[in-house]
């Protein structure tokens, strides 16, 4: 039975591609791993895409985070097995859950996962100093009182 966070079915190759573009984005760019890190990230604006375990338990610890991708604009997927995810970014040990902050390499990759999952829509990532300076003009912009 699927857990309750787990908002949709991912088939099979569609998993497999996932598990790939995680490791092209470990070597070449950066990610965090465990729902703490993961969850920082997507709420400091660093995610571009999130990949959380289906067989989570207790559920409580990953559940906030598909309402929170879907508040930031962060495009995210599930996997059926936390030991695979683990394993998909060279670790020994269970992950519940991935962010991509640099996709490095793997760009095209999740690009291609995302487009087959029905989680939110990719948005272009910046780099971390154009998105400091898009936040610094459009705070300039607004008319003072």
């Amino acid at each position: 039975m699927a857990k309750s966070y787990v908002k949709f079915e991912v088939p099979n190759e569609v998993v497999a591609k996932t598990y790939e573009a995680l490791q092209l984005a470990k070597q070449s760019g950066a990610v965090k791993k465990g729902a703490n890190e993961v969850t920082k990230s997507i709420e400091r604006g660093l995610a571009s895409f999130v990949v959380v375990a289906g067989d989570v338990d207790p559920e409580e610890v990953v559940m906030h985070i598909p309402m929170l991708c879907e508040q930031k604009g962060v495009a995210y997927s599930f996997v059926p097995s936390k030991l695979e995810l683990g394993k998909s970014i060279g670790m020994t040990v269970p992950c519940t859950a991935i962010a991509v902050e640099n996709q490095g390499n793997a760009s095209s990759a999740i690009r291609e996962v995302i487009s087959k999952v029905s989680g939110v829509a990719p948005r272009p990532q910046a780099a971390p100093k154009e998105a400091k300076e898009e936040k610094k003009e459009a705070k300039q912009e607004k008319p003072k009182k």
